[in-house]
């Protein structure tokens, strides 16, 4: 059933509330120990031509995987095989460059 313009709500502090809840930027789930985060606490990588590559400036084309700029969920995100999942590449992907970024 569509609601109509202009309905007032039975308890309009529900409302506001779920208004000021909502986050304030975009929520992303880090690859690597998979807890949920601000977009702008974690590093976005892309596969380009079977390289993982890091892109800070968030410029690059495609589909990026979201992770914790530490080399601990980079360990864990390798050993889950996390980055041809998420990023839907088939086979391996050489992680050297965001090793390189990390440190």
């Amino acid at each position: 059933m569509a609601r109509r313009r202009g309905t007032v709500y039975a308890c309009p502090d529900q409302v506001r509330r779920c208004r000021r809840e909502r986050p304030a930027e975009p929520v992303r789930t880090c690859v690597g120990c998979r807890t949920r985060a601000a977009a702008s606490g974690l590093l976005r990588v892309v596969a380009v031509e079977g390289i993982l590559v890091p892109d800070p400036r968030r410029r690059y084309p495609g589909r990026g995987a979201w992770l914790h700029p530490d080399l601990g969920c980079l360990r864990l995100a390798e050993r889950r095989r996390a980055f041809p999942r998420a990023l839907r590449a088939a086979g391996a992907l050489d992680t050297a460059e965001v090793h390189a970024f990390l440190t």
